[in-house]
């Protein structure tokens, strides 16, 4: 297909869907009354619907169908909630789940924890778009990029061999012995989850340094005109003001962390005890052959995901109410 069928087709797809929404416009408009109202609401939220039963309502289904069947890639057999039973009981996935435990539980935290301090300290700084430039680079950059760039920091050479690791060349210099970051559990997934931090740091940075300046300047002035210190600003104005950015900021790092596996696969290849869900899914689907188990697992992440969402959700409606 040439370049110009290519716009072809992309004008002729456009000028169709203006067609049919002048259709229901011209349709509706006929209609003045409430059946009227009612056909143009459907008219409307009917595509939406069924790209969402589509897209998302009848995979979802499919894959926890999926997910009660055994490893067999011909005629699988039924065994029920096995998988789920064999994902918290096998010491393996056990592994993993730990794993991903882990990253949830520190990587949004410590992510948004730098991201809010470092947006304080800077604020209002003579060179606050240098600094923030500084933090906010690695997200400019690809996961593989990122985990490639860390594999050289991390890297380690054995017996006397010159060391090309930025970390243990360090500890060399320190007369410190070298250490195989990558390679020595449980300590190596933690080294991941820095590489996640480095890139998502600046993501909240960003986002919380937006809701600072937000902060009206009367508030902050007749605090600091009242004697209150930096401490209980930062406590009492600073944090309670940017409450809904940082909602939204632990909840997308968080989400984004149920996903991770880019870093796992670049890193690590999934061994050495570093695997976790995301990449166990793939790992099962593609690699072992198993859909029942990496099914399984999609319905776990799936699970995992929806109170967040939920809680993102309510908070937000919780706010517009105000």
């Amino acid at each position: 297909m040439t370049t110009s069928d290519k716009f072809v087709h992309m004008a002729i797809a456009v000028l169709l869907f203006y067609g049919v929404m002048a259709g229901i416009l011209l349709l509706t408009q006929r209609l003045r009354s409430r059946r009227g109202e009612r056909v143009q609401a459907a008219a409307f939220l009917g595509p939406s619907l069924l790209l969402i039963g589509v897209g998302l309502l009848y995979p979802a289904g499919v894959t926890i169908y999926q997910s009660l069947f055994g490893a067999a890639t011909f005629d699988p057999p039924f065994v029920g909630l096995d998988n789920y039973a064999d994902l918290f009981t096998n010491s393996q996935q056990l592994t993993v789940l730990r794993n991903t435990l882990l990253w949830v539980l520190l990587t949004p935290t410590i992510s948004t924890v730098i991201g809010l301090v470092y947006a304080v300290l800077v604020d209002r700084a003579a060179f606050e778009k240098f600094a923030k430039a500084l933090l906010f680079l690695p997200m400019a950059i690809s996961m593989v990029g990122a985990s490639i760039i860390w594999k050289f920091v991390y890297d380690y050479k054995s017996g006397d061999s010159t060391q090309i690791g930025l970390l243990n060349q360090i500890l060399t210099w320190l007369g410190i012995d070298t250490y195989n970051f990558l390679l020595e559990p449980p300590w190596n997934t933690l080294f991941l989850i820095v590489i996640l931090i480095w890139v998502q740091a600046g993501f909240a940075m960003t986002i919380l340094s937006a809701s600072i300046k937000g902060i009206p300047e009367e508030m902050t002035e007749a605090a600091r005109l009242d004697g209150v210190g930096a401490w209980q600003m930062f406590r009492h104005i600073t944090v309670p003001s940017i409450r809904p950015s940082l909602i939204v900021v632990l909840t997308t790092i968080t989400i984004a962390t149920l996903k991770v596996f880019d870093i796992v696969q670049t890193a690590t290849g999934g061994n050495f005890d570093t695997s976790v869900l995301a990449y166990e899914f793939y790992r099962q689907n593609f690699v072992a052959g198993n859909q029942g188990l990496s099914a399984t697992i999609a319905v776990v992440i799936f699970i995992l995901v929806i109170p967040i969402v939920v809680y993102n959700i309510r908070q937000m409606r919780k706010l517009e109410a105000r």
